[in-house]
């Protein structure tokens, strides 16, 4: 607090002890003034005074309220401001910027009431204003907090999901990522792709309970290990248990789901191995349009000791895709909470066409317009397709 403004309040305290109603006024601790209906200013406290920089007869009889004001601010005064006043005959925490009598922005809250005579006719406009200076202050500080909050969530989510998918001979892939809300929070949902050998490839996607900073930790956690698994051993179900080792002995207090997919080109076919740990089966479309799951789901992650996992082989045939996905898509629901199933997901694999690029458009579209566009749980979705 400034020496003026102890002054203000002690001269004030003064005056309450003294009942004297014009200190009172005079030295109230928000400013005080009064206008005609018009806006003339007829009438200023000691504290509006100090709080602006200029003297009484600078202001009474010869400015309006709105004169006080920033382009902005007469702007908001004409079309928010006045109409409210007119209309409710009051107008509270109204934020605005006063210029001052050496030009300098003071920020303010004000508080209006217009005062009406027994016909209903406008008499008098009342305001008190109060110095916002230190709450503009926070509000800008919490802005770029904020902001600082966004770019770090933007920043870790960059390096949890892979900027492009790789270009595969005789195989399309294609992804997509959608982050709930507006996504300034980190999500746990994550996938990869990568080579492991010559004609060998590893698509990797889980769902990390929770969100934020936290479950950031774990899911680089379960990304990494994943890859670092699949290089050293074959099998996708050992390359999960190792990741549940992973997350025991981390003592992250996070569990995941987790699906890995191997694929490996022999004469020229491509044979899919996978291992599912609580996470959605991947969905096969052959070229007759019909879909099915692959495999079994075991125990998710980061829970028991010895989970339940096993692995499940099948051989491509041109035409044939393979989708994977994250929770969010099955559990999408429109505003009267209905979810979007196993049913419609089949069905709009089923009809989808194209590319692997234009069925995994094609699936977020529809996720997307079954819930409005409101995305209320993060969204990843990888297709493969052999090519005909």
């Amino acid at each position: 607090m400034s020496a003026g403004d102890g002054d203000v309040v002690d001269g004030f305290i003064e005056a309450l002890l003294d009942d004297d109603a014009q200190t009172l006024y005079e030295r109230a601790p928000c400013g005080y003034l009064s206008t005609t209906p018009d806006g003339t200013i007829i009438k200023v406290n000691a504290t509006f005074l100090a709080l602006t920089g200029y003297a009484r007869d600078d202001l009474v009889g010869r400015k309006r309220f709105v004169d006080l004001l920033t382009g902005g601010g007469r702007i908001y005064h004409e079309t928010h401001y006045a109409p409210m006043l007119r209309m409710h005959g009051i107008a509270r925490e109204i934020a605005l910027d006063l210029v001052c009598a050496d030009t300098h922005r003071r920020p303010v809250l004000i508080n209006s009431v217009l005062e009406r005579d027994a016909d209903g006719n406008d008499v008098v406009i009342r305001t008190a204003v109060f110095d916002a200076t230190n709450r503009r202050r926070y509000e800008e500080e919490l802005l770029r907090q904020t902001q600082r909050a966004t770019a770090l969530a933007r920043t870790l989510q960059q390096t949890l999901i892979p900027p492009n998918v790789p270009t595969i001979e005789d195989l399309e892939l294609a992804a997509e990522y959608r982050p709930a809300g507006d996504g300034t929070e980190v999500g746990g949902d994550f996938y990869d792709i990568f080579q492991t050998d010559h004609d060998g490839w590893v698509i990797t996607i889980g769902d990390v309970r929770g969100k934020g900073a936290e479950a950031a930790v774990v899911t680089a956690l379960a990304r990494y290990t994943l890859r670092a698994a699949a290089v050293q051993d074959p099998s996708p179900a050992q390359a999960l248990l190792l990741l549940n080792d992973a997350l025991l002995r981390g003592n992250v207090d996070r569990f995941c789901t987790a699906a890995m997919l191997r694929l490996q080109r022999r004469d020229g076919a491509w044979q899919l191995s996978s291992s599912i740990a609580g996470h959605p089966l991947p969905l096969l479309v052959d070229g007759q349009h019909t879909v099915t799951t692959i495999g079994r789901t075991g125990t998710l992650l980061g829970v028991l000791a010895d989970p339940t996992l096993s692995e499940t082989t099948v051989q491509l045939a041109p035409g044939d895709s393979v989708v994977t996905y994250t929770d969010g898509v099955i559990d999408a629901r429109t505003p009267d909470g209905a979810f979007y199933d196993d049913d419609r997901l089949h069905a709009t694999l089923a009809q989808a066409t194209g590319t692997a690029a234009d069925i995994a458009a094609t699936l977020l579209a529809d996720v997307l317009r079954f819930q409005s566009q409101v995305v209320r749980d993060d969204i990843a979705i990888v297709a493969l397709r052999v090519p005909d």
